[in-house]
């Protein structure tokens, strides 16, 4: 009896006032809440798959069934219908592609090997996803085939020296000039002076063989270079001692020339040298036959008077007796008549 009691007790505390069972609000607003949760959820993703994000550097193409509804070509934030519209992204920006080495024949028959590379753009997304695809690798294998048979065309049309000279579009010519100065009034000393001409380069050659890719592709090659244009390796050595054989001619003929122009620079300097140095020589010679007649005019007029005379004399007789004096004996004997004592003796 007091175990029914219990239980009877315990299945009453089951229930709420209003005969409700306990708990039961709990469980509804757990309920209510997953609902909401799934609710945003669903809105969120729904609107995540609406929204189409297009940056600076791309392009996006919007399909519905796989046909291109829409392109949106600006940076910005755009729509689609979700779970039935898809997109596709093309790069909207200057791509590079570098061609792989490749060999080449001149018109003179001449192997060279030509490694090249490509910056191109696409222009017409449209065009570009209906001829190949959206895909960047089939307009790459379209770009290598066509820039190829460009390339391939061009140099066949040019000789090995024309495709060297024409690689950056310019080409230095020596000019022979004469000189306005001269050395001499009868000799001209010729000279060289290098020009730079600018020529169509091998861009420019290759670029005019490639006019139909835009329109047929939706794309634009904006450029091709060369980035290393050689020879193969069997053929190297042999072009390599041509070129040093032609230089030492170039060479030895640059050194026999100036070897010459010093020659005559070398006489003309020598006979001119002799000239000055006979012009210098003479009025050297003027200069001290002058100096001499102005000596002597000037001692003539200084001795003039008899009494400047004596004093000269007496002088003269000074030093000449300064110069018989020699060794330590410096005692000397005059007879009355030799000329210095009279001198002295004031004879003379």
């Amino acid at each position: 009896m007091f175990n029914q009691n219990n239980q009877a007790t315990e299945e009453y505390e089951r229930y709420n006032s209003d005969g409700t069972k306990k708990g039961s609000g709990n469980v509804k607003k757990s309920f209510n809440k997953i609902l909401m949760l799934l609710i945003v959820l669903a809105v969120a993703i729904v609107a995540g798959n609406s929204m189409v994000v297009t940056k600076e550097n791309q392009y996006k193409l919007i399909r519905r069934f796989g046909r291109v509804q829409n392109v949106v070509a600006q940076a910005g934030l755009s729509f689609k219908l979700p779970f039935v519209e898809s997109v596709d992204t093309i790069p909207n920006q200057l791509l590079l592609y570098d061609i792989p080495a490749s060999d080449v024949i001149t018109s003179d028959k001449k192997t060279m090997i030509l490694d090249s590379y490509v910056l191109w753009q696409i222009t017409d997304p449209l065009k570009f996803a209906q001829t190949l695809s959206c895909s960047v690798s089939n307009a790459e294998r379209r770009i290598d085939t066509i820039v190829y048979n460009a390339t391939k065309n061009t140099i066949s049309n040019m000789t090995q020296d024309e495709v060297i000279m024409s690689r950056d579009g310019k080409m230095t010519v020596t000019i022979d000039q004469t000189e306005s100065d001269v050395v001499s009034n009868d000799l001209e000393i010729p000279s060289e002076t290098k020009e730079i001409i600018n020529i169509k380069s091998l861009t420019d050659e290759i670029m005019e063989q490639i006019n139909h890719v835009e329109a047929q592709y939706g794309i634009e090659i904006v450029t091709v270079e060369a980035k290393k244009l050689d020879l193969p390796d069997d053929n190297k050595q042999a072009v390599y001692t041509r070129m040093i054989s032609e230089r030492e001619n170039i060479a030895a003929q640059y050194t026999a020339e100036g070897k010459a122009q010093a020659k005559m620079i070398e006489n003309t300097t020598d006979k001119e040298v002799s000239i000055m140095i006979s012009d210098a020589q003479a009025s050297a010679e003027a200069i001290i036959a002058e100096g001499e007649a102005e000596y002597m005019r000037i001692l003539s007029s200084a001795y003039s008077d008899p009494e400047k005379t004596d004093f000269y004399s007496f002088v003269r007789a000074l030093d000449a007796l300064e110069e018989s004096m020699n060794g330590d004996n410096k005692t000397i004997i005059l007879s009355d008549d030799s000329p210095i004592a009279q001198i002295f003796n004031g004879k003379y």
